[in-house]
């Protein structure tokens, strides 16, 4: 992976929301897998990897997922789906501090050019 400023400052921080959403098999027949889900995530959560994880009303999980590059999250999704087939929607997040930081050279370029 490229590495920028920001990257070589704080080090690599790649933040990603997943919301996953099973397949519409009915619950109880995956209801094994279901149970499975938790302690294979639980080794991310104790990594760091994991930041946080929820189950969603009725079905499905969101987690937050700080990985090193899209190859460590493309490994995740996969171990994810072979417990529980679902779609995945992806969103990449930023820190807040980053984006403080970002929006205060902004203003201070803004400035310089007025």
């Amino acid at each position: 992976m490229k590495c920028d400023i920001v990257c070589c400052r704080v080090g690599c921080v790649m933040l990603f929301l997943v919301v996953s959403t099973p397949r519409p098999e009915r619950p109880s027949e995956l209801a094994h897998a279901r149970q499975s889900f938790w302690p294979w995530m639980e080794k991310y959560q104790a990594s760091g990897v994991c930041r946080h994880v929820y189950a969603l009303a009725g079905r499905g999980a969101v987690a937050i997922l700080d990985v090193d590059g899209n190859e460590a999250l493309h490994q995740i999704l996969n171990e994810w789906a072979d417990i529980i087939p679902a779609h995945f929607d992806t969103y990449p997040l930023v820190d807040v501090q980053q984006v403080r930081e970002l929006l205060a050279s902004q203003a201070a370029a803004a400035s310089k050019g007025r």
